[in-house]
């Protein structure tokens, strides 16, 4: 539970506790999920959060848009510059969402801040995820940060980070999620996620094969595009890295992730809005380094030591869960893996088991309780219609999971927990109580 706020900074606070808040705005407005910009612009406008005094970095993207955010905020304030950024979901607290100069905000700074958003937007309903936004943004601005790198949370063009007109826009790998709202296809989701692009203004793409509607819709409006293997570009060596723009390079650089592969594809992306940037945010090649040394992410490929090898990633759909089989192929295994995974409704959860299947020597299913959770009898009913060969079981929650492997594995096996922010964050407040 988060902690409350204290009676003397909370005397005129609508509700007490951040959990109350949240919960409250959970119920708020019809759906939990409603794209479009209008509400959110416009209590964004009574806030006077429109013209930040700060410079907007907005990241899209299906897989990396987390990672990308964390390697700019690394990157930035080591080169001594405040950064204010803003991510989700979150794995275990809320205030995972917004750092202010590398600090989590706190229940007090986000309760206030609720309170000026619920005063400004009078009778405008505004969901969850645009409660977060806003609270983000007047966060940002209260704190006197010099930059905001921003993760758009579902598509881009209709996504309530785009009220703001980013100085540089980053879009990251592009593949299918959230087809109910974003299309079908590769090319329409592109426009979605390029919907972040500005006139005039640098729009950088870290997929080295964005489908062409992209490239036509920064045309279409002018935006500085430059993409991944056609305008910048890396050579890998075996202990570092090198960057190269057209007219700048970065040389021996530190892989930002050992046993993620996919973070240089990432980092490339990252160097470019830097090198957009430079007249502004000027970096040194030693920031870069340190910046990039050592980076990981909670959730994206995380090994923990245990008494077995446990690999938590996110993975919830078919294209990250390709990248995690890479990288599952990469770290060594003498014993079997272990799957526990909870999914959501909405996910392509078929094409994720199909990939994973082919590292997976059990399966165990797990309940997420989430409005939009899959019960564990679900998931392991749609494993067995795609004929596995592996055992399947299934489990009411992540501890139940965890006792069950723990009780059939062997010391040089490995537990991969995948498929959802939920079920790693599960894991993650679990594994951590035990170590």
């Amino acid at each position: 539970m988060s902690a409350g706020v204290s009676a003397s900074a909370s005397s005129s606070l609508r509700f007490n506790t951040l959990d109350e808040w949240l919960k409250w705005q959970e119920s708020l407005h019809a759906t939990e999920i409603e794209l479009g910009l209008e509400r959110c612009r416009q209590v964004a406008d009574r806030l006077g959060l429109l013209k930040p005094p700060y410079t907007v970095v907005s990241v899209a993207g299906t897989n990396g848009k987390g990672s990308s955010v964390g390697m700019l905020d690394s990157i930035l304030r080591k080169s001594g510059y405040r950064v204010g950024c803003y991510t989700s979901p979150h794995l275990i607290r809320y205030n995972e969402r917004i750092h202010i100069d590398g600090e989590e905000a706190s229940d007090t700074a986000l309760c206030r801040a609720f309170e000026r958003i619920n005063d400004a937007r009078g009778d405008i309903s505004l969901t969850y995820f645009e409660f977060g936004t806003l609270a983000a943004l007047e966060l940002c601005r209260e704190a006197g940060v010099d930059i905001a790198v921003l993760e758009v949370g579902l598509g881009g063009r209709l996504d309530a980070v785009n009220v703001l007109d980013a100085d540089c826009a980053l879009v990251t790998a592009i593949d299918l999620d959230h087809q109910n709202y974003l299309g079908d296809t590769r090319e329409l989701i592109a426009v979605e996620k390029a919907g972040i692009y500005r006139p005039g203004r640098p729009a950088v793409c870290s997929d080295p094969q964005p489908p062409t509607t992209l490239h036509d819709y920064a045309h279409r409006i002018g935006a500085q595009l430059s993409v991944y293997g056609q305008d910048f570009y890396c050579e890998r060596h075996d202990d570092n890295w090198d960057w190269h723009s057209g007219v700048d390079s970065w040389i021996g650089l530190p892989y930002p992730d050992p046993f993620n592969s996919c973070q240089i594809q990432n980092a490339t992306g990252v160097l470019m809005v830097l090198h957009h940037l430079r007249a502004r945010f000027p970096v040194q090649p030693e920031a870069v380094r340190q910046g990039l040394v050592g980076f990981r992410l909670n959730g994206r490929f995380q090994v923990l030591p245990g008494e077995f090898q446990y690999v938590l990633d996110v993975a919830h759909n078919a294209h990250a869960a390709r990248m995690l089989l890479d990288n599952l192929r990469q770290l060594p295994c003498t014993g079997r893996t272990h799957v526990i995974i909870g999914m959501l409704r909405d996910k392509d959860r078929s094409g994720v088991f199909k990939v994973l299947n082919e590292v997976a020597d059990s399966w165990h299913t797990i309940s997420l309780t989430n409005s939009r959770g899959t019960a564990a009898e679900v998931l392991t009913r749609e494993l067995e219609s795609l004929d596995t060969g592996k055992p399947i079981s299934s489990h009411d929650d992540m501890a139940a999971a965890l006792a069950a492997v723990r009780a059939q594995a062997a010391a040089a096996d490995r537990v991969l927990i995948t498929g959802s922010f939920l079920t790693v964050g599960a894991a993650l407040r679990l594994l951590e109580a035990k170590g």
